[in-house]
């Protein structure tokens, strides 16, 4: 809808913000030249890879830029803004950007719960509010649809799944109370003279991606970078991703791919587990504080929707649910580099 308006209307000028620009990568901008390809409209000398802008032929174009960008939030007007994933950046972002914008703002987020969009808009005159579930999507694969409709079954066994259907099944607003990590903030990157003090990595294949998370250490702070979130990796493919000489604790589920890993020459071993391990895991990662990448895009969406789980009467269990596999990695490296130095206490680790 945007290309065709910037083609219909000369001079136009488009905004399409993220809260990052890994964010945008993944997303707007791989969607916006997928369909100027796809429409056959993409020319490449248009499109300014330093800047993120397309620019067409009647003078329109089409910038990408994070909602992290000061610079930018309080930059030039533009005439239409398109914020992606609006739940993930602040109000006063949002606010920066409204008052720079000439004439329509769209918005967009999958509603995991209540936030600005419902505290100051909704009741807007001048907004409008438009619920799209997966059943709008027409060209939607039947696989995803099969998918998406197993958790209507799965939301009948636990509260995770009743949110979860709630959210993307119906597009009602969900509640995700309880989240397990709140003790995290997100960086641009790495400090240059942080060092490196080992991995994390959980094993995957077809269904579930291998996960790989590496561990710095800066001014007495850890940082976390997300370095693989992928599937249909070899264990060879893997090995060409971690560092010769530090260590990495791995899945000990997967005895024969550490094997593997170790014959490339890789210092790596297989993680204690019990049937506490997980609690024990969390417990150490909650007395520590952590600066994230931006660009550790799926490690930073499961740690927004990894919850305690509750009981039938809505009472918080001692058990987390949700998507884990980054956070899997990243659990299996500060469970052994920090918690195996302790005495495990209430915890059967073994």
């Amino acid at each position: 809808m945007l290309i065709t308006y910037a083609v219909k209307t000369p001079r136009c000028e488009i905004s399409v913000v993220a809260e990052s620009i890994p964010h945008l990568r993944r997303g707007a901008i791989r969607d916006f030249l997928k369909i100027m390809e796809m429409v056959g409209m993409f020319v490449p000398d248009k499109w300014n890879k330093s800047s993120l802008t397309y620019t067409f032929s009647n003078d329109s174009f089409i910038e990408f830029f994070s909602a992290d960008q000061p610079d930018k939030l309080r930059g030039a007007r533009r005439d239409v803004l398109f914020i992606n994933e609006c739940n993930n950046i602040e109000w006063e972002s949002y606010y920066q950007l409204a008052i720079r914008t000439r004439r329509f703002i769209y918005l967009d987020y999958n509603p995991v719960s209540e936030f600005w969009v419902d505290t100051e808009l909704k009741a807007d005159p001048d907004s409008e509010m438009v619920v799209l579930t997966y059943k709008d999507n027409e060209a939607l694969d039947k696989s995803i649809v099969k998918e998406i409709e197993k958790a209507k079954e799965k939301a009948k066994t636990s509260e995770y799944w009743a949110n979860w259907w709630r959210v993307y099944g119906l597009g009602e607003i969900g509640n995700l109370e309880g989240v397990v990590f709140s003790n995290y903030q997100l960086v641009d990157s790495i400090p240059d003279d942080a060092k490196l003090i080992g991995y994390g990595l959980d094993f995957g294949y077809s269904n579930d991606p291998t996960a790989l998370v590496a561990i710095y250490l800066f001014n007495g702070q850890r940082y976390i970078d997300q370095i693989l979130y992928r599937t249909g990796m070899m264990n060879g493919e893997i090995a060409k991703h971690i560092e010769s000489g530090v260590i990495c604790y791995a899945d000990s589920a997967e005895p024969k791919s550490i094997e593997e890993i170790r014959r490339y020459g890789k210092t790596i071993r297989g993680v204690t587990k019990g049937k506490d391990s997980i609690n024990y895991g969390i417990q150490v990662m909650q007395e520590q504080s952590y600066f994230i990448t931006k660009r550790s895009t799926d490690l930073i969406k499961e740690l927004r929707g990894y919850i305690w789980d509750k009981d039938k009467s809505g009472n918080t269990m001692n058990r987390p649910i949700g998507v884990d596999h980054a956070l899997d990695a990243f659990r299996y490296h500060e469970m052994e580099a920090i918690g195996i130095k302790r005495n495990f206490g209430q915890y059967d680790v073994r």
